[in-house]
């Protein structure tokens, strides 16, 4: 079904538990393993020197590009090879505690993974957008996070722990197991999907977390997704969003190469220190030299620029000029996203005159400047609002959201 057939389904429906109890069982995962640390794994179970290249191979095309998620479906893997990769490893998909569909055709994912060092199984979501020619994932990599930027309902959660590469990249598989976008399955009756050959085109490191902060198993799980030989996504379809950890914006463009967002939200140092507290550490100036460093820049690979719109807060025509101040050099899109207050908060969404106002200016100056229209809100799936299920809000409370939408980013053409 399209996007256009969003108005099929009427209300959010939620599936059933889909439990993993082989990823519970303490094996380890070979999901999110590099190559190389793929062949030591099988070496040290005693896989033959002369046959680990080729092993290594097969185990990569049944997991990237057949999408299993049982060693039996590998079926020229010898059997005796697939016994003992079941006694020693699992490559089984997050536990699924729950699925919500919006009237939008997003979809949110609640996902258990183990303790880990974090006392009890731990929850992320993971949220799918469907648009016109596009699906976009938005994927966490931490559960919780530290950075408690005072706008953002996600950021009220305290930090458990950092994902595993294998973590951050299951997200992925899971997302394109549940919507048919793996040789020889379909997708789930009702789904919203984007015509073409991919359901999932592009990926956004939005999710819960800072990314830059768990940057070697954020750098693990986006070189195999982009990798030619597997998920084959380009790393202009997958953009990494940051809060501004400056020595890191610099290693993402150099080891990592894919799309660079910043989460700005303001044009003064003083405000910033407020609304992004990680700005007390790394000040607009050191982020904005990182940006105009970061590596192939072009009008074709352009910053995006996240900026939250609040009431008398950051949303003068003055601080639209100082915006467009601060970023002149920079090949940028600037996102306006309109905020909608949670429990809690006590900022207010600026008006809509003024929201148009401040978008035609940077428009005028020469930015691209999109006011980002709210998905997925009836499931709170909304970038900002990813929370997991022991500390969302009470269901009384869910009748203010905040806003700050995950469609959008990447490009559209390799």
């Amino acid at each position: 079904m399209s996007v256009s057939d969003a108005t099929a389904i009427a209300t959010p429906v939620k599936a059933p538990l889909v439990p993993q109890p082989d990823l519970f069982s303490g094996k380890p995962s070979l999901i999110g393993l590099t190559r190389e640390e793929l062949g030591a794994a099988l070496k040290e179970k005693g896989v033959p020197e002369k046959q680990v290249r080729m092993r290594v191979s097969q185990l990569w095309h049944w997991l990237y590009i057949r999408g299993v998620s049982d060693f039996d479906a590998m079926s020229n893997v010898a059997k005796d090879m697939r016994e003992m990769l079941k006694q020693h490893f699992t490559i089984a998909r997050p536990e699924v505690v729950e699925e919500q569909i919006s009237n939008d055709g997003t979809r949110k994912w609640l996902l258990r993974f183990p303790p880990r060092g974090a006392g009890r199984p731990v929850e992320v979501e993971t949220v799918y957008i469907p648009e016109e020619g596009r699906g976009t994932l938005c994927i966490s990599s931490q559960v919780g996070c530290s950075l408690t930027c005072s706008f953002c309902h996600t950021g009220t959660q305290r930090l458990v722990r950092n994902l595993t590469s294998e973590e951050i990249l299951a997200q992925l598989l899971l997302a394109r197991d549940r919507l048919g976008d793996f040789p020889g399955l379909d997708s789930p009756p009702g789904a919203f999907v984007p015509t073409g050959e991919r359901k999932v085109t592009n990926i956004v490191m939005m999710g819960m977390g800072e990314p830059l902060y768990n940057f070697e198993s954020v750098k693990n799980a986006l070189l195999i997704a982009s990798d030619g030989d597997g998920l084959s996504l380009s790393k202009r379809r997958i953009t990494l969003s940051t809060s501004g950890v400056v020595p890191e914006i610099y290693r993402t463009g150099e080891e990592i190469g894919v799309m660079l967002a910043i989460s700005l939200h303001a044009v003064r140092d003083e405000l910033r220190d407020m609304l992004v507290p990680i700005n007390k550490k790394y000040p607009l100036k050191e982020l904005l030299e990182a940006c105009r460093k970061y590596p192939s820049l072009s009008n074709a690979r352009r910053i995006t620029f996240e900026y939250v719109m609040l009431k008398d807060v950051n949303d003068s025509l003055e601080d639209a000029k100082l915006l467009t101040q601060l970023l002149k050099g920079i090949p940028a899109k600037i996102n306006l996203i309109p905020f909608n207050p949670w429990p809690g908060t006590n900022y207010q969404c600026s008006d809509w005159a003024t929201i148009e106002k401040f978008a035609d200016f940077i428009n005028q100056a020469g930015y691209a400047s999109p006011i980002r229209t709210p998905r997925g809100r009836d499931i709170l799936a909304a970038c900002g609002q990813l929370k997991s299920e022991s500390e969302r809000m009470r269901k009384t409370e869910r009748l203010a959201f905040e806003a700050m939408m995950i469609a959008g980013h990447g490009e559209d053409d390799d």
